[in-house]
């Protein structure tokens, strides 16, 4: 099987299901399983409007020091959720446990208002266009996980 097969096959179609959510851990850091299932439907084509090593990947790329395109040459060559996990570990900028813990936990906790004033501005907008009417944002992750039915 070539690389390309085996990437389709891994390849979510984000026209029929959403990626995991912002909070869920990969490789013990929150965004990065979201931030993988995004990167390989980019490559796949089936991303469906969803963009890889867009601000929210960055927030991971930025902690962990992971070059976005060294990411993406990785996980185009087919590699499953563990290879990927193990390629995370071994590239990743070395972190206390703790350290991870309290970074996951803040993004976890991070509000709209505390995010740069760009995204502010992007998301006064994008949140009465996505998020259903009625439904309160309190924290950032809120926006994906109401967006996509998640809570």
């Amino acid at each position: 099987m070539t690389n390309e097969e085996k990437l389709q096959l891994l390849a979510p179609d984000l026209s029929k299901s959403f990626p995991r959510s912002p909070r869920e851990t990969f490789a013990g850091y929150v965004i990065a399983g979201r931030m993988l299932d995004k990167c390989r439907a980019v490559i796949a084509e089936t991303n469906d409007g969803y963009h890889f090593d867009c601000p929210l990947d960055n927030q991971f790329l930025s902690f962990a020091e992971i070059d976005p395109t060294e990411f993406k040459e990785f996980v185009a060559t087919g590699a499953d959720d563990a290879a990927v996990e193990s390629w995370i570990t071994e590239n990743a900028k070395p972190r206390e446990r703790s350290e991870i813990i309290k970074w996951n936990n803040k993004m976890r906790e991070t509000k709209i208002s505390d995010l740069p004033d760009a995204a502010q501005e992007f998301l006064e907008g994008y949140i009465p266009q996505f998020v259903p009417k009625n439904r309160p944002v309190y924290r950032w992750f809120d926006v994906y996980d109401l967006e996509e039915q998640r809570i």
